[in-house]
């Protein structure tokens, strides 16, 4: 396939408005674990469910918040078949994680999604751990672009991968055709932030990576955020995302502030392990339990958090 048949095939396949993926609020969902420490698949069907019943727009599989290194490659087909299986009856986008720092077999892990017609894009970790340089970065792209058979949502998050993209190099890897995002979760606002949305590439959406900044990169013009707090509470992220969209600047600087406070307690501990904490006190999960090198969350962590859940303005929501 040539890049272009590749590029067309792959802009075919992820809801587009205005030229760039849907926007609003993406799961990455957990993987729940059950008593004896198996995949709890039925208690995933159920949560992901309950997420599209709450207005996302869609959901994101095998992600960090997965805990996707510790799951066997049957566990992790297992995941995708379920979750595609309820993104097809809901007809909602589903997203795949796929990709490491090897770009051969980050090419081979992306032509496997080509098999699963429910896979709207790839979520692609910027190369970790062998820190190459943008120019390596952008070489290593443009290969998985050209030869995958579903867009790509690039994974920029410098405190995993050790590597910081500028403003410029991003932008040339949203020009990519096949490209059509950025998961953006470089830790805060700052200069390159700023120099980046003055300057999108046509078609390129960005969506927040960091739960906590969600609300101030709305605020800038992100499209969406794909966020693993908004398990919980998770119509309320979807009122943010509307409110911004819809100028109501008040009631979105309001609902911003304690949604930033409550993403600030689940992450209180590494992800995803104060959110199962969480689903499972909800009854939502059949345990809280994570695999090594994780371990569960204190009692105090998941206690804060639902204490926040239970305040001013969070209160009822789903």
């Amino acid at each position: 396939m040539t890049s272009d048949r590749a590029a067309a095939g792959a802009a075919a396949r992820i809801p587009k408005t205005g030229g760039v993926p849907a926007s609003g609020v993406y799961v990455p969902l957990i993987t729940p674990f059950d008593g004896a420490g198996e995949v709890a698949i039925d208690a995933l069907e159920a949560l992901a469910h309950e997420l599209l019943d709450a207005g996302v727009t869609g959901l994101v599989a095998l992600g960090t918040t997965a805990e996707v290194a510790s799951l066997s490659a049957a566990e992790k087909d297992a995941v995708v078949t379920v979750l595609a299986r309820v993104c097809r009856e809901r007809g909602a986008p589903l997203v795949v994680g796929a990709g490491s720092n090897d770009t051969a077999a980050s090419r081979d892990a992306l032509a496997a999604l080509g098999k699963v017609p429910e896979v709207a894009a790839a979520l692609t970790l910027v190369p970790y751990f062998t820190r190459p340089s943008e120019a390596g970065v952008v070489a290593h792209f443009t290969e998985l672009a050209a030869n995958s058979p579903v867009p790509l949502v690039i994974y920029h998050i410098p405190y995993r991968t050790g590597q910081e993209l500028g403003a410029d190099t991003l932008r040339r890897l949203g020009a990519l055709p096949g490209v059509v995002g950025v998961k953006y979760a470089t830790g805060g606002i700052g200069a390159a932030t700023v120099e980046l949305f003055a300057e999108l590439p046509p078609g390129f959406a960005v969506f927040a990576g960091d739960d906590a900044f969600f609300s101030p990169l709305l605020a800038m013009g992100a499209h969406g955020g794909i966020l693993a707090s908004a398990h919980l509470a998770t119509g309320r992220f979807v009122e943010l995302a509307d409110a911004w969209r819809a100028g109501d600047v008040a009631r979105a600087r309001d609902l911003g502030n304690r949604l930033g406070a409550l993403s600030a307690a689940a992450f209180a501990e590494p992800n995803p392990v104060v959110t199962k904490g969480v689903l499972h006190a909800q009854g939502r999960i059949p345990t809280a339990s994570v695999r090594l090198p994780l371990l569960p969350a204190a009692p105090a962590s998941v206690d804060q958090t639902l204490r926040l859940l239970a305040g001013p303005g969070l209160t009822a929501a789903s």
